[in-house]
């Protein structure tokens, strides 16, 4: 089925000083990551809204009720920082809704969560991501460490498939390609490990968080953790659209006993 999807995250803006004898010379340029999960997910039938990390810290909801238009919401190498301080908080010293409540709310009560990780996704580096003690953390199907958590592979890490049945993997080979580095994330009570590394390290794993499902996908989305190898690979697209339409099921199926009770 076709779902609509919020991709939060995935933007930095680069400032390098370039020293040329007696010259400097300042060079500022825009990037982003975002590109291979929303052209493989438009490619499978989905609706992906970006909204690049510096839009977050402005434009992210204040309530859960703004979020129903969605039935996934994907938060990739966007720290917490980025939704818990937003101008009026950060600027203003204004009284304002925590974001990562509202996105609990929204999860709780029927919403698909998605974190992909990156250096600003769950612990992070240097523990910049910070995730752990959160509202979020609490929809993810994994805990979060208070501190930095990264596993760096530049050998390469293959996952390798738990659960060949489960929707959001049925179909991919049981050994993927590499990824050059990934979370050190600790499953939730109750939570399915669906992918792990040949160091029995989670990499995909999947829960539920009241009537919402949630799922953590360890590496990135994009270099460097996720290489070409990965990116490109015939699976890319076929994982995260399956894990989009697994998210979003559960959604679809709290939204209409939702409008059912009404009905009543």
């Amino acid at each position: 089925m076709a779902a609509s999807v919020l991709l939060v995250g995935e933007s930095w803006v680069v400032h390098e000083i370039h020293y040329k004898g007696f010259d400097t010379l300042n060079m500022t340029s825009f990037e982003s990551g975002g590109s291979p999960l929303v052209e493989a997910l438009t490619a499978h039938g989905h609706e992906v809204t970006w909204m690049r990390a510096d839009e977050a810290t402005r434009s992210f909801p204040f309530h859960a009720s703004e979020l129903d238009g969605y039935d996934v919401v994907i938060l990739s190498d966007v720290g917490a920082n980025s939704l818990l301080l937003p101008p009026e908080v950060w600027r203003e010293a204004k009284v304002r809704p925590n974001r990562l409540e509202a996105l609990r709310q929204w999860t709780e009560a029927g919403g698909g969560l998605l974190m992909c990780g990156g250096w600003r996704s769950f612990a992070g580096f240097q523990g910049g991501g910070f995730y752990h003690g959160t509202a979020v953390e609490r929809a993810l199907p994994v805990e979060v460490l208070p501190y930095d958590d990264r596993v760096e592979t530049p050998e390469g890490a293959h996952g390798a498939v738990l659960d060949p049945e489960h929707p959001a993997v049925r179909g991919l080979p049981a050994s993927w390609p590499p990824v050059l580095g990934h979370h050190r994330l600790t499953p939730s009570a109750g939570s399915t490990v669906l992918v792990e590394s040949e160091q029995g390290l989670p990499l995909l794993v999947v829960g539920e968080h009241g009537a919402g499902r949630s799922a953590a996908w360890a590496s990135d989305i994009a270099p460097h953790w996720c290489p070409p190898e990965f990116s490109e690979w015939d699976g890319y697209g076929r994982l995260f659209a399956q894990l989009v339409d697994w998210l979003a099921a559960k959604d679809a199926s709290a939204t209409a006993d939702r409008s059912a009770a009404a009905d009543r």
